[in-house]
């Protein structure tokens, strides 16, 4: 007990707002919402940049951590970009607005980059020593790699449907 209390009384404070705010974002999106084109894009964007970062910030330009985070980032947007949207999910051409069941999806990942990026904090504070040690590395990197794959994966469903909801809402030449 007492060494956590020293590693929450060691943590800055706008970490703890950070975490606020993503908890926020994330219950939001446990209802139903309608959100424009740029609004689907920009969380997974944010989330991508902070995990990228995280494992920047953890192992540097590490070959290692790089390859585990590509790898996995193509490997889930791949496979997650194929998975059918929920079936609520509608896409409106002429106000360009995304009708959205909720869902506890965005609030999960966020919460899994977070906490990631929190304990390798935490235990690179600790033990410096680990950035260094490959399988810490590739593993880490892999975990960031794969909560940014999902990410983009679930925004370019969106923009799919969106493409082919304005391409249908397009007039027919001649007609």
């Amino acid at each position: 007990m007492m060494m956590l209390t020293q590693i929450l009384s060691h943590t800055p404070r706008w970490v703890f707002l950070l975490f606020a705010l993503l908890v926020w974002l994330g219950l939001k999106q446990l209802f139903a919402s309608s959100v424009s084109l740029v609004r689907v894009t920009l969380l997974p964007v944010a989330m991508v940049g902070l995990s990228f970062y995280g494992m920047l910030s953890a192992f540097g330009d590490s070959p290692v951590a790089l390859l585990g985070w590509a790898g996995a980032v193509t490997v889930l947007l791949l496979t997650v970009q194929r998975w059918p949207l929920p079936a609520a999910t509608r896409y409106d051409a002429a106000t360009r607005t995304f009708h959205l069941p909720g869902t506890a999806a965005p609030l999960a990942l966020m919460m899994g980059i977070f906490f990631t990026k929190y304990a390798v904090g935490v235990l690179l504070a600790m033990h410096p020593e680990v950035a260094h040690h490959t399988g810490f590395a590739l593993g880490i990197g892999t975990l960031y790699g794969a909560f940014s794959g999902i990410f983009a994966a679930r925004a370019l469903r969106l923009w799919k449907l969106a493409i082919r909801e304005d391409r249908g809402a397009l007039p027919v030449a001649g007609a």
